[in-house]
């Protein structure tokens, strides 16, 4: 055992260290999450060292201090909107998702795009065999392609691979919870290998500063949909991307949870299918494509994922109930936001929803965390309960408060301009805000109030 270090109990969640092992962690407040590792550090055992090293060297912020690294585009224009236009040199890109959602398949397509443009692409796979990465690449159309491939768990082998021959662009590693670190004594995929494996390859990647390879560490998720793992290894990585969907649809949201060379509230859409992820340069189509325009319940929500619009169907059903607490069940929208926003409407407006079932659907799957999503939610629901369809040609935007007032939403114009572009006609819209010359094509219908939402349906 290295000296300064000692064993300990991990916590696999969180990476708290206890001395002993507890039921429950305090640290994270988990349950029966640790774990008995070897070479555990101590806290503090390299202060000593530390006060021996040698003065760095500093630099101003208006000197050059080299060359800046240029973006590489990964032949995916989805892949590149959430990245901030392209992966960077010597960066460490996380990524993570449900089994089965299309991560290892968007990898590959990036590895493939990348060699065939005369990049040097390496991919590590851990959970399955080369025959297995082959057939997926078989399937895909990417047999072609010039990828380095390699069945491999060893983080020194992993190294070692990587210090021969041309540095390589790009290095895929699928998972990081399957790579083991010598010298330390634990399973492969606890706190400790984790870190190690993580520290070890980021090292690797920024020892070149701008030439180093991009790295893309594949990250399992618990089933609460978080990265697996303590949120150190989120730290230390420049992005973390999740890659979100139902698999009961062929859509696809990949979004950046953290970016340090870009913006964090782009997504980029996908869609699965049997030739792989194929790019959806306009969602809005997408996801209205199967919209019965004449069913009570439907609203149109004029939303904004970043900077791109994005028009989606929410869809409400109301019905009487028979039990003593009646249902409220929501998919794709903040179970709390739709408490909240039945409570304004039977406080504001005198149409109780306490006696029906409610569910709320936002439809092809996409995941809605918008305030301004809160009008169109409404007008479903009301629709649901009247059974008064709403106009086929009409979108909805605008925040309520609990005062019942309909607050301003930002980015108008493009949600505006999105809608007419689809060909709509209407806007329900809050009655702040500024508008330009781009919403003289749709017919508005501004509110200040949700009152002037149940009138307009004769409720």
């Amino acid at each position: 055992m290295a000296k300064g270090a000692r064993a300990g109990y991990v916590c696999q969640s969180c990476g708290a260290v206890a001395p002993r092992w507890v039921g429950r962690c305090a640290g994270c407040g988990e349950w029966n999450t640790l774990v008995e590792e070897t070479d555990v550090p101590q806290p503090g055992s390299g202060l000593a060292r530390a006060s021996r090293g040698r003065a760095a060297a500093l630099e101003d912020l208006a000197q050059a201090g080299g060359e800046v690294a240029r973006r590489i585009p990964t032949g995916l224009a989805e892949l590149d909107r959430v990245t901030g236009g392209g992966i960077v040199p010597g960066s460490a890109l996380l990524i993570g998702g449900e089994p089965g959602i299309g991560k290892s398949t968007l990898l590959l397509q990036v590895a493939a795009a990348l060699a065939n443009a005369g990049r040097r692409a390496v991919y590590f796979t851990g959970e399955e065999a080369t025959t297995q990465v082959r057939l997926r690449a078989e399937r895909l159309g990417l047999a072609g392609a010039p990828v380095a491939l390699a069945s491999e768990t060893s983080l020194s082998n992993i190294l070692a691979t990587l210090a021969e021959g041309k540095p390589p662009d790009l290095v895929v590693i699928d998972s990081i919870q399957t790579l083991w670190a010598e010298g330390i004594e634990a399973a492969a995929g606890t706190v400790n290998q984790v870190r190690a494996a993580t520290q070890s390859l980021i090292r690797f990647a920024k020892a070149a500063k701008s030439q180093g390879p991009t790295l893309l560490l594949v990250g399992h998720v618990t089933k609460d949909g978080q990265i697996a793992g303590p949120k150190v290894i989120e730290h230390m990585v420049d992005t973390v991307l999740y890659f979100e969907g139902d698999r009961g649809h062929s859509f696809r949201i990949l979004r950046a949870v953290k970016n340090r060379f870009g913006a964090t509230d782009e997504i980029g859409v996908f869609e699965m299918l049997p030739s792989g992820l194929a790019e959806v340069a306009n969602p809005s189509e997408l996801f209205l494509g199967e919209r019965l325009a004449a069913s009570a319940g439907s609203a149109v929500f004029a939303g904004m994922e970043g900077t791109r619009p994005i028009l989606v169907e929410l869809q409400a059903l109301v019905v009487p109930s028979g039990l003593g607490t009646p249902r409220r069940a929501v998919v794709g929208w903040d179970a709390n936001r739709l408490a909240m926003l039945l409570a304004v409407l039977d406080a504001r407006t005198g149409i109780s929803f306490s006696q029906h079932d409610v569910y709320l659907n936002v439809a092809g799957g996409l995941k809605i965390t918008e305030p301004a999503a809160d009008l169109a939610a409404a007008a479903a629901l009301l629709s649901s309960i009247s059974n008064v369809a709403l106009g086929p040609h009409e979108v909805y935007f605008g925040e309520i408060s609990l005062s019942g007032a309909v607050r301003p939403a930002g980015h108008t114009a493009s949600r505006l301009k999105e809608a007419g572009k689809l060909g709509f006609k209407r806007a329900i819209l809050p009655a702040a805000g500024d508008l330009d010359d781009s919403a003289a094509r749709l017919d508005l219908f501004r509110l200040t109030h949700i009152k002037g939402l149940v009138d307009a349906l004769g409720l």
